[in-house]
């Protein structure tokens, strides 16, 4: 069973930095492709950040680029979104995922379908 719990959020205020973690449990953590996607209220969940599985190549929604960087550290099993200079409407539930994929190595679309688990999010406000 594949479990993923994020934690690091908070309440902040604009132009402040948040490491948001996501510990992941189960099989192997190298054949899973991870993502951070995040929901601000009334609005669908949104692509942020995606990182192959072994940290090699990532990639980003156009408006995070520059401010957030996504990482992992396959011997803790964890991986990281980095969020500098965070604004109002970064304020959004951070969800972290996971899509098993042991033979191919890349990263997956923005596509929230594409990702076969998901953690219970964490809450980031950013306060102007």
């Amino acid at each position: 069973q594949v479990l993923l719990r994020e934690s690091g959020g908070g309440l902040v205020q604009a132009g402040d930095s948040l490491r948001l973690s996501c510990a992941y449990s189960g099989r192997t953590f190298t054949s899973y492709v991870m993502a951070w996607f995040r929901q601000a209220p009334g609005k669908e969940r949104e692509f942020v950040a995606g990182i192959s599985q072994s940290g090699g190549i990532t990639d980003y929604a156009d408006s995070v680029k520059g401010q957030f960087t996504i990482s992992r550290d396959n011997a803790k099993n964890t991986v990281y979104l980095q969020m500098n200079n965070l604004k109002p409407d970064d304020t959004a539930v951070y969800y972290c995922a996971a899509d098993y994929r042991p033979l191919r190595v890349g990263i997956r679309g923005p596509s929230a379908s594409d990702y076969d688990y998901w953690g219970q999010g964490t809450q980031v406000t950013v306060s102007s």
